[in-house]
């Protein structure tokens, strides 16, 4: 042994068509390696690349297929198979660790799960009948199906691996991977993180009269929030019926995301809606929503474990979802969240939102509890976690497999 010789880092191979830290499952893939950037070498498999120091990885670009999404993922798959079996057997770089997150290669020893489509299909599966769509949409429709079609038949092939490693986002996720695929063995609930020092009480209220002004909010406006893309599934159509049922509360509706305003018309001009209810374009800066806010509201019909409810809590917002989104497990509802029974109850959650605003101190109170529960969601410990399960693969390998080779290859950037 020499002395001094710089000992090899692991090398990690992690296969996602994108990565930033304004997408939330990308966003915990971005944490993870920029955290752990120092004690592996992390080739990254990807179309593109955003919010990661490219001077501590190595990217391998994989060029997009534009088109279809259907036609786009089949390509993605198939062709990152393609690259990293041409790196292997021509430039010597086989991983210790292949991770995806999510479904996007057979051969993957890690794979972090944010949603299980075998489940969700099932909560979207009248929106996917014909009969319930115009037939100018039936394109579309036969899209969606044959790609939730395609990612169910991959999970049944891919999750069933006995000697993969999974790490899921919430207990929701876990008991879904154990009663749908037999999964008991390796593997691990680890839980999102948090930005303490961009999500926090502090910073909240700093920005509070500023953003109210922009937006028009009076001191006595009850300012709801809801944020994601998605709508449906995140509860638009009974957050909108539960305003109707609050007309004796000056009460405004923020909606945050990029989804068509258009199915929601018809029932905001029946109820009378039209100047409570404002639709707002997603910002990197998601910190001003929550400044603007008194309550946030996310009736999920199905979510693994929503990113805004907790960053909401973290904020110091008191927060009302359902009992489908998985995030709901760490809320103790009537102490530092409010937990709906029925996800498409507009009365539940009307009561619910009339009891925060007839109860000040209360509301004040539970948005104190959700900040002090959401500090104990770090990126500290979801890192460490993740960690440990790259390690565990690493002690099943071979030794000859585990350490890369001496030196840093050069990457395609």
């Amino acid at each position: 042994m020499i002395c001094g010789a710089a000992i090899p880092r692991p090398r990690i191979a992690v296969v996602s068509p994108f990565i930033d830290k304004r997408h939330g499952t990308e966003r915990r893939v971005a944490e993870c390696i920029s955290r752990l950037a120092e004690d592996y070498e992390f080739h990254i498999y990807s179309n593109r690349v955003e919010d990661l120091d490219l001077t501590r990885v190595i990217w391998h670009r994989i060029p997009a297929l534009p088109g279809p999404h259907l036609f786009a993922y089949l390509w993605w798959f198939a062709a990152n198979h393609l690259w990293r079996w041409c790196d292997r057997r021509f430039r010597g770089l086989a991983p210790a660790v292949v991770y995806s997150p999510g479904i996007n290669c057979f051969d993957a020893d890690v794979v972090t799960v944010h949603v299980i489509f075998t489940e969700f299909s099932k909560q979207v599966r009248e929106e996917l009948r014909f009969q319930n769509n115009p037939a100018r949409s039936w394109m579309r429709l036969v899209h969606r199906r044959l790609y939730y079609g395609l990612i169910r038949f991959l999970e049944s092939r891919i999750y069933v691996n006995p000697s993969l490693t999974i790490g899921a986002i919430s207990q929701k996720i876990s008991s879904e991977m154990r009663a749908g695929f037999g999964r008991a063995e390796k593997l691990r609930v680890i839980y999102q993180g948090i930005d303490h020092e961009l999500f926090n009480p502090q910073v909240r209220m700093a920005r509070r009269k500023e953003m109210r002004s922009r937006l028009g909010l009076s001191e006595d406006e009850l300012a709801l929030l809801l944020i994601g893309n998605g709508w449906k599934n995140k509860g638009l159509p009974c957050v909108l019926a539960a305003l109707g049922r609050l007309r004796e509360i000056p009460c405004r509706l923020l909606v945050v995301g990029a989804d068509d305003q258009t199915p929601y018309s018809s029932v905001i001009s029946r109820e009378g809606l039209h100047d409570r209810v404002n639709f707002l374009q997603p910002s990197a800066d998601v910190v001003q929503f929550y400044a603007a806010a008194d309550v946030y509201v996310g009736p999920s019909l199905y979510d693994s474990f929503a990113q805004p409810p907790m960053e909401a809590m973290a904020c110091g917002l008191p927060v009302i979802t359902s009992s489908r989104n998985g995030g709901c497990e760490v809320i103790a509802s009537g102490v530092d969240g409010l937990v709906m029974r029925d996800a498409e109850d507009p009365q539940e959650l009307a009561e619910f939102v009339r009891s925060l605003r007839n109860d000040p101190a209360g509301c004040r109170r539970m948005g104190e509890m959700a900040a002090e529960k959401a500090r104990s969601f770090t990126w500290e410990d979801n890192v460490s976690k993740m960690r440990q399960l790259f390690e565990q693969v690493q002690q099943r390998k071979e030794p000859v497999a585990l350490l890369s080779s001496p030196g840093r290859a050069s990457g395609d950037v």
